[in-house]
């Protein structure tokens, strides 16, 4: 290869034309997926206060998102419940008339081509806040699984289109799986939360949701923050139980993780950049110590550049009008 003086790299730096033709990695409206939080009751648009922009929604007022999502070219949405009672197993989750249930069908009447994914875990429903059935201070996997079984199969019954379980419990596809097939929804495609770290990026979240543990962490389920392979061995595992995609969850402190799944496995990979990526940016933002707009395309852009086909992001409808406006 000949080097300097006559490689000159910066040739296709020069203008936005020519940048725009060289880059390697894009972005569109068909790679987010928006996180909306649900909750009970009428006229409900409850600010979330570390999240600038986000909102605890009840049924009603989420059918205002949905219209904007949909208008912005966003494929689907991914729905978190807030519910009115919380009990130590967690009912509000797999109720029929529970507050994801009942949203799930006023979207898919209100906007049917909008993919509806639903969250399927148990902390936003449980009074200790943890992802199981707990036993003493430790959360019962087993016992767990039938209870996220039902759940998936509550939401494909109101329509749900995706089921995404991020309780990670050991054996939670498989049992996922065999409910939703039992039940005749064999079409339901599965979000495996494969690779999900313990981390403190979730904070912000768990004020959003409600869902913060009232006694200990959730790092005996949760993966370390410092294990890759195992990371590897987590995304196998729900393969072979019949996921359909997998997840990393966070996205930017996990990047060489998204990279080594993409490059392992022959499946969609989706990133979660999670509610404290998102909040760390609006508050350096609202300081003025970043420019937000360049900052948050950077961030998701580099989660795209390691290999996630779908971002789960709080950032999406902003991004969305980003993009059109470059065009």
């Amino acid at each position: 290869m000949a080097g300097f003086p006559q490689l000159r790299l910066r040739r296709l730096r020069k203008s936005e034309t020519i940048r725009s033709i060289a880059r390697e990695t894009s972005l569109a409206p068909s790679n987010f997926i928006y996180p909306l939080f649900v909750t009970h009751g009428q006229g409900q648009r409850i600010p979330i206060e570390p999240m600038p922009g986000c909102y605890q929604l009840s049924t009603d007022q989420l059918l205002s998102e949905v219209d904007e999502v949909t208008q912005l070219g966003i494929p689907g949405v991914i729905l978190f419940g807030i519910p009115a009672h919380k009990d130590p197993l967690g009912s509000g989750a797999y109720d029929e008339a529970g507050v994801v249930q009942e949203a799930i069908r006023a979207i898919k009447q209100a906007a049917p081509n909008l993919a509806v994914i639903t969250d399927v875990c148990l902390c936003e429903y449980t009074d200790h806040g943890h992802c199981g059935v707990l036993r003493g201070d430790t959360v019962d996997n087993d016992k767990t699984l039938d209870l996220l079984a039902r759940t998936a199969l509550s939401h494909a019954q109101a329509g749900a289109d995706i089921v995404a379980p991020s309780a990670m419990m050991d054996g939670q596809v498989a049992a996922i799986r065999k409910a939703l097939d039992s039940g005749g929804y064999s079409d339901t495609p599965i979000i495996a939360y494969a690779a999900k770290y313990a981390s403190a990026f979730y904070g912000p979240f768990r004020i959003a949701a409600e869902s913060s543990p009232q006694i200990g962490d959730r790092r005996g389920y949760q993966m370390d923050p410092a294990n890759a392979r195992m990371a590897l061995r987590e995304v196998e595992q729900d393969i072979e139980e019949g996921a359909d995609m997998v997840m990393v969850k966070p996205a930017l402190p996990y990047l060489d993780i998204i990279a080594r799944v993409k490059d392992r496995y022959d499946y969609p990979v989706v990133a979660y950049n999670v509610s404290g990526e998102f909040s760390m940016l609006k508050a350096a933002a609202q300081n003025g110590w970043i420019e937000e707009r360049r900052a948050a395309m950077e961030v998701l852009t580099a989660i795209r550049r390691a290999g996630a086909d779908l971002i789960l992001t709080y950032h999406a409808k902003d991004a969305c009008r980003w993009l059109a406006a470059e065009r």
